[in-house]
């Protein structure tokens, strides 16, 4: 009885390098996606932004919000079954359609102009 332990023990403890090396490779691959993700969200700020130190005006939120809601498509296509996730995903589009309301009612051609961008469909 005591060998037995003794094996079951040591398939347990290879089990666990194999996890830790797995573990590892999955945080350098979510590291290296936090750093793509960084450079996408640049990218959308210089591509909506009014002038050159512009971080936060309607038009660079609504693009951030929309590269958000792209990522989350991509991601229900392969997790149909994410409900904690597809709430978040409701809260964003909740709050694009509110920034997106407010810049039609404060500048039309703004508004419509970030739309034609963004290629929304309104």
């Amino acid at each position: 009885m005591g060998s037995v332990r003794l094996r079951r023990h040591s398939c347990l403890r290879a089990n666990c390098a194999r996890r830790s090396s797995s573990s590892r490779a999955k945080a350098t691959k979510r590291e290296e996606r936090h750093l793509s993700t960084a450079e996408v969200k640049q990218g959308v700020v210089e591509a909506n932004r009014r002038h050159p130190t512009d971080t936060g005006s309607t038009e660079v939120q609504v693009g951030l919000l929309t590269q958000r809601l792209n990522e989350l498509s991509e991601h229900f296509k392969s997790h149909e079954k994410d409900h904690h996730s597809r709430r978040g995903l409701m809260r964003i589009v909740s709050q694009r359609r509110r920034l997106l309301d407010y810049l039609k009612r404060k500048d039309f051609d703004r508004y419509r102009k970030l739309i034609d961008e963004l290629g929304l469909r309104r």
